[in-house]
């Protein structure tokens, strides 16, 4: 046996395997390979190695352990020996997956090009140390070869000096999410996707089948899984929130802005919004609720109620320190909001104009004395016309007794404006 054999799943799939001085055994249906990290290389990448085969034998289905196979290449042909078969069950392995029934022809996320894309081929390589995964074909070439017609279509090519483009993804830049087999826990490898931006992966979900949509989303972390659930089309975010545990979305839930939660749970039936209103935490709930009592033409609809408030006599210095402890999200700090001692609505500021002014100031002394500011009870169709004529980046809302209730955000509008022309 030489060093290293490259080849293809294509090329073995199907074919016989035979014994040491040559006497057919059976044919080669599929390959079993272990993704767990090996011992004391926990934070080194994975390298998927083969450690069971599927055979027939005599029109019985067989799986044996791979450590007795070597493939040989002979005159440019593959032959696969079996120097001894040893019986295993594939329930006595974790974290694997069969390359032909849940990686060929399935859909894998290519993690780099942030897209899903479908396996036409696998690549493999033996060394002495075993037999590896090294990468996917997702190209032409890939499908060709699986067809048994790439090199003669590769030789009429060759008469116009053109080659089949080749398409390969490293194993280490994809996600497999596409599984037949229920059994396998995706969330043991999933931090491939949770690399991903929330839009792009979002996206890529929207593009799974329902049951691979819901895999793919229960095994993110909840601060991913909400981020992911705020960027998806309302049927997904419907789907999934009907999918899962009801535990797993109210945890889900409560990670997410109120005026995010309060408008997936208004798009669902009364009695599945109840119910994961009363799983969700007392504080988190009440905030959705409150929400949920504006109808949908009033401002109080669209707003969030995740902002930050300063006291009119805190310097600069002051409330940067304080945003650098409580670490809010970016959306919370783009506008400031200011209040006086009683808690009443004053003014608000913008984050760089608070970045640009010098430390020993204080808000009174910076803020805008004029603010513009809408309340809760206005009609929705008065934003867009003050974004536009102040260029605001969020507004606030206040009551009648001039105390916050929250503020909307440009992105809302633009959102609502967008929805409602859809709809017309």
């Amino acid at each position: 046996m030489t060093s290293q054999i490259t080849f293809y799943l294509s090329q073995i799939l199907g074919k016989n395997f035979v014994s040491d001085d040559g006497i057919v055994l059976g044919k080669i249906t599929d390959f079993l390979i272990d993704q767990s990290p090996l011992p004391g290389q926990e934070s080194e990448p994975v390298r998927p190695r083969l450690v069971a085969v599927k055979v027939k034998k005599a029109n019985q289905t067989i799986i044996l352990d791979f450590s007795s196979f070597e493939i040989k290449k002979f005159k440019r042909k593959l032959r696969i020996v079996c120097l001894e078969m040893h019986s295993v069950s594939d329930e006595s392995y974790s974290n694997c997956l069969w390359l032909a029934k849940n990686i060929l022809d399935k859909q894998i996320v290519d993690i780099n090009g942030r897209k899903l894309v479908r396996v036409n081929d696998v690549r493999l390589v033996m060394i002495p140390s075993g037999t590896y995964v090294i990468a996917v074909d997702v190209g032409l070439e890939g499908l060709l070869r699986r067809i048994g017609i790439e090199k003669p279509i590769q030789a009429i090519l060759d008469t116009i000096h053109f080659s089949i483009p080749g398409k390969f993804i490293l194993w280490d830049d994809i996600e497999a999410v596409d599984f037949a087999n229920a059994s396998i826990k995706l969330s043991k490898s999933s931090s491939k996707l949770n690399t991903l931006h929330p839009s792009d992966l979002a996206d890529i979900i929207e593009d799974l089948d329902k049951a691979s949509r819901t895999v793919v989303f229960a095994s993110l972390d909840e601060e991913t899984a909400a981020d992911v659930l705020e960027e998806l089309e309302p049927h997904a975010q419907i789907h999934i929130v009907e999918s899962l545990p009801i535990e797993k979305v109210a945890d889900v839930l409560e990670k997410m802005p109120a005026d995010e939660v309060a408008d997936l749970l208004d798009a669902l039936n009364d009695d599945k919004a109840e119910e994961l209103l009363e799983e969700m935490e007392k504080e988190s709930s009440e905030e959705v609720r409150e929400l949920l009592e504006y109808p949908d033409k009033y401002v109080g609809s669209l707003m969030t109620t995740d902002f930050l408030t300063f006291n009119e006599r805190l310097s600069v210095a002051e409330i940067l320190e304080e945003i650098r402890k409580l670490k809010p999200d970016p959306e919370q700090i783009s506008t400031i909001l200011v209040t006086d001692k009683n808690d009443h609505f004053l003014s608000s500021i913008s984050l760089g104009e608070i970045v640009i002014a010098e430390p020993t100031k204080l808000l009174k002394e910076i803020m805008n004395k004029n603010p513009v500011t809408v309340f809760d009870d206005d009609k929705v169709d008065t934003l867009a016309e003050l974004i536009s004529k102040y260029h605001l980046p969020a507004i606030p809302v206040i009551n009648k007794e001039k105390h916050v209730e929250g503020v909307v955000v440009m992105e809302d509008i633009v959102d609502d404006l967008l929805s409602r022309r859809k709809t017309k």
